[in-house]
């Protein structure tokens, strides 16, 4: 079983990471992604759908459009974890 990172560890992972911030209600980082147009983000998405599926680790998202909202958190765990950070570099990889 994962364990929650506890918060001197997820600020640190969170100073490694591209935009995710902490949203403390939800137990969760997550990050807004905006694209020139819905073509750009479904093909975000499924580049980072592959992504999760190979770490067999899924995020919470939402589309709108030009917009991508990706909130991880590690449910089983009851907040995040390396997964979740790991998950979010491999995301920021996909942008880079």
């Amino acid at each position: 079983m994962v364990t929650k990172l506890n918060r001197k560890e997820l600020d640190e992972a969170l100073e490694h990471l591209n935009g995710w911030v902490l949203d403390e209600t939800r137990g969760a980082i997550e990050h807004v992604f905006k694209f020139k147009d819905f073509s750009e983000a479904f093909a975000f998405m499924s580049r980072v759908a592959l992504a999760a599926e190979k770490a067999g680790h899924h995020p919470d998202w939402s589309n709108s459009y030009n917009s991508v909202t990706i909130c991880l958190s590690t449910h089983d765990a009851g907040g995040i974890t390396a997964k979740d950070t790991a998950l979010a570099k491999t995301i920021d990889a996909i942008l880079a």
